[in-house]
């Protein structure tokens, strides 16, 4: 027979049995497999962007008596280079690339861009000689010293606006050639030489080198640089045309 304290058991025993089991996680099987290990030497180096935030150097200079081209090419493609003249009509004609390429064929490549640029340009001029930056009229410095002023000259801004040769100084190193010429030919063109002048100037001088300057010196004093001669070397041309 059942005794007095066995309902209560049975009520223990049924709400043990109410009592819900711990949910077992089941064990996840990866079925990815493990990435191959790249050996070292596979490896690609890291190589970091490069930025460049640094500013480029100028392309003009001042060593104390007046600012100075370096670089032609970053200078013409720079804001410290004036645009061609494109409102005077002989500026515009010399400022087309195709004067340039043929001034390459004559002249060393920097003085080919120095005679270009001036001859584009009604007031800006780069010296050939000393690659001074200048304007016309403006009183310059001397280019030895550095302190004192150029004394002027009569036929100074003349010359300045025929060769772009800033200074007499600069115009004695272009006619180191022809020293016998240096009084005559000074701020003149050929039309205002004489003959035998003009014979001496196309000889070859000294024959010393001096890096195109005196080709310089002789195109200049021809209103289209002699480059009619260049490109129809078979026409005769006198000083009209």
């Amino acid at each position: 027979m059942p005794g007095p304290c066995n309902p209560k058991k049975r009520k223990i025993k049924r709400t043990k049995a109410q009592k819900p089991k711990a949910q077992q996680i089941p064990e996840v099987i990866s079925t990815t497999s493990e990435p191959t290990p790249i050996p070292i030497e596979h490896v690609e180096p890291f190589e970091p962007f490069e930025f460049d935030i640094l500013p480029r150097e100028p392309p003009i200079y001042d060593p104390g008596n007046g600012p100075r081209v370096k670089d032609l090419h970053a200078f013409l493609a720079s804001s410290f280079c004036s645009p061609p003249s494109l409102d005077d009509e002989l500026c515009a004609e010399f400022a087309q690339e195709e004067l340039l390429d043929m001034l390459y064929t004559v002249l060393p490549h920097e003085l080919a861009l120095v005679l270009w640029h001036n001859k584009s340009r009604k007031f800006s001029r780069i010296c050939p000689a000393c690659r001074r930056l200048y304007r016309l009229g403006e009183v310059l410095s001397n280019p030895l010293e550095g302190i004192e002023q150029i004394q002027e000259h009569p036929l100074l801004l003349v010359e300045q606006d025929i060769s772009g040769l800033c200074s007499p100084v600069c115009f004695i190193l272009a006619s180191i050639n022809y020293p016998e010429a240096i009084r005559l030919i000074y701020g003149r063109m050929a039309d205002e030489m004489e003959d035998v002048t003009w014979e001496y100037l196309n000889s070859k001088g000294y024959g010393r080198d001096d890096a195109g300057l005196s080709m310089v010196l002789r195109m200049t004093r021809l209103h289209d640089l002699g480059l009619a001669q260049l490109c129809l070397p078979d026409v005769e041309f006198d000083d009209s045309d």
